[in-house]
């Protein structure tokens, strides 16, 4: 990078982009950037942590962790405190450079936000010590009992993304801090124990496990796994972890982990972070992946048998680069992280299976966003359609919408198509060399395309780009329509079926997952019961073992209060905890009467399978009460 634009790049980062101003041309205006993140307590400016030593001992009959955390930290002049995030947690004590013990104290609980600890530090401080407690109830933490689980044994998994790491570790939980970690831990025996890091392939007898992450990362990405799992080998770099009875079924999907990540790698760079794993957790895992460096969580709803599911892995993926390596400054900066995966994520596809299947994907994307940010805007919530949000005083989740991923990803494919895609990879790749492990902005990024994409290959910005498309309310009226020639044969497909009458039209003969998807949603809404029960007799769809399809095959049912699929749709919401598919199926049910009386019903059942971000959404919907 020249001198200049460093020097650039680093004044940006004391100002702020002003919007009125950004509305009206395309330059980054200057108005103080240096704010906290909304979401943190920590004060980065005065003291940060650099390291994390942690030590915890995991107790499944007590749901709790008992951990004693070491941080190495860096203060700056006139500091006389270090601010950590904490919820729920009981802080037993705290101490400076390992033998020193100090008064500390916790503020009272912010909404969302939980409780800052604050610890005074001397002037010869170089680390602190805390030790405490979790709580059973403790947001990140899922524990299944041995009859939630396919094992048949207790098992314990986190989430800490967004800002839930701070109900298991006291950190510093913004995803503008990093810090490298090492970890020992005892759990029960039996126990395989995993984490964001260096990991052992076979269960230790003994219960004891030791762990080491060199790069450093952020709050969110900090992981923990422990319960009855084997490890299966996929290549030089890569396997997979799943209980015993998941994994031959995980390997059958899982099998091209390699081929994945040196696909990956030819686009953008070396993979950074030595390992790829995926561990495939059980069901009450409310999202479809999470990219833990080195281990990456997946949900085992995309274990298909054909592999038709496994773009969300290439999603996680590609994360790698982009969130885990260039990750945003805070979570109003959200799309930088899932703007970018999702654009390469449909690049990875692109390279393995074929410019019309990546182009599937990315119709499935389109509408999706469409609907989602005209839900939005009708519903006033404009502002949350634009890619920079405003989060403050909101839970980071409420950014966690088709728009960060796929109007994001839009973005770049809009820019891709203005500069070609030649420049556009070049520019990529330089990107996520220069800010490897660090944490970068919305206006920091636009500033850095502006000149290392446009002015260096001197071509002009087109007028009103960032404005449109980063500050601007819905969606531009330049946003590429993909174009998929497989999808239009099952339009053409179903227009044959509804116009003959007769169901033996339908050829779906070698359709992939996506092309059934796009059949349910281009089905008109005059499609009436026995049609459904047509489609059930000569597609068995609620018997399917694809969950994306069940998903969709469910809500056509609810929508034509097909009840024969109603136990097989029961028998899905008590046993699957992705919230992907629980959200829509239980807002479809709540419309009418009956279905609200039968969605309460099902998910008294159901609510102890799932996380606390799946049930924390649906006790809104429901507006469930507990006791």
């Amino acid at each position: 990078m020249k001198k200049t634009a460093l020097l650039f790049l680093i004044i940006l980062g004391f100002f702020s982009c002003n919007e009125k101003n950004e509305m009206e041309s395309n330059r980054i205006t200057t108005e103080n950037l240096k704010k906290e993140d909304p979401h943190s307590f920590a004060k980065p400016h005065e003291a940060i942590i650099t390291h994390l030593k942690w030590e915890a001992t995991i107790d499944f009959e007590t749901k709790t962790i008992q951990a004693i955390a070491h941080y190495d930290i860096r203060k700056y002049p006139n500091a006389k405190e270090i601010i950590l995030d904490t919820k729920e947690l009981e802080i037993e004590k705290v101490w400076e450079n390992e033998n020193d013990a100090v008064d500390f104290k916790i503020k009272d609980k912010v909404e969302n936000l939980g409780q800052a600890l604050h610890i005074p530090i001397s002037k010869e401080a170089k680390s602190i010590s805390i030790q405490y407690k979790t709580s059973p109830e403790a947001e990140a933490l899922q524990w299944l009992s041995a009859q939630q689980t396919k094992g048949e044994s207790p098992f314990l998994f986190t989430q800490s993304q967004a800002i839930l790491c701070r109900s298991w570790i006291p950190i510093q939980d913004s995803p503008g801090i990093r810090f490298t970690y090492e970890a020992k831990l005892t759990v029960p025996q039996g126990n395989l124990a995993l984490m964001s890091a260096e990991n052992p392939q076979e269960i230790d007898s003994t219960g004891n496990y030791s762990f080491k992450m060199n790069n450093p990362i952020p709050a969110y990405l900090m992981a923990l796994a422990v319960g009855n799992l084997e490890y299966h080998k996929t290549g030089a770099e890569t396997g997979i972890y799943a209980e015993p009875a998941t994994l031959e079924k995980a390997v059958t999907d899982l099998e091209d982990l390699q081929s994945f990540l040196e696909t990956a790698e030819n686009l953008y760079g070396k993979y950074r972070w030595e390992q790829f794993d995926v561990l495939v957790l059980p069901p009450s895992f409310p999202f479809g992946g999470m990219e833990n460096p080195r281990l990456t969580f997946a949900t085992p709803t995309i274990l298909s048998g054909d592999k038709s599911l496994v773009s969300l892995i290439a999603h996680e993926l590609a994360h790698s680069w982009s969130g885990n390596l260039v990750t945003n400054a805070t979570w109003n900066d959200f799309w930088l992280n899932e703007g970018f995966t999702v654009y390469f994520e449909y690049r990875i596809m692109e390279e393995l299976y074929g410019k019309d299947y990546s182009e599937m994907l990315a119709s499935i994307s389109y509408k999706e966003l469409k609907e989602e940010a005209k839900e939005l805007v009708d519903n006033g919530n404009a502002k949350d359609t634009h890619l920079k949000l405003d989060l403050a005083d909101r839970n980071p989740d409420a950014g966690m919408t088709s728009i960060a991923y796929d109007k994001g990803y839009f973005f770049l494919r809009n820019i891709e198509e203005l500069v070609g895609r030649e420049k556009f990879d070049a520019f990529l790749k330089q990107y996520f060399n220069e800010h490897a492990f660090k944490s970068i902005n919305t206006e920091q990024f636009l500033l850095y395309i502006e000149q290392y994409l446009f002015a260096k290959n001197e071509i002009e910005l087109p007028k009103g780009l960032f404005a449109n498309w980063v500050y601007g309310s819905g969606l531009p009226d330049n946003l590429p329509k993909p174009n998929s020639d497989r999808f239009k044969n099952v339009s053409q497909s179903i227009e044959k079926w509804l116009n003959s009458g007769n169901i033996d039209t339908l050829k779906t003969q070698n359709w992939s997952t996506h092309e059934y998807l796009h059949f349910f949603h281009q089905l008109p809404d005059s499609i009436g019961y026995d049609q459904v029960q047509e489609l059930d007799n000569k597609f068995n769809f609620s018997e399917s073992g694809n969950s994306e399809i069940l998903t969709e095959w469910f809500l056509l049912a609810i929508k034509k209060e097909y009840r024969y699929a109603y136990g097989a749709m029961e028998n899905f919401l008590v046993n699957t905890g992705r919230k992907k598919f629980l959200m829509p199926l239980y807002g479809e049910l709540i419309k009418t009467e009956s279905g609200k009386r039968l969605a309460l019903n099902i998910y008294k059942k159901a609510r102890q399978n799932y996380h606390y971000v799946s049930y924390n959404s649906l006790d809104k919907l429901l507006n469930y009460q507990t006791d």
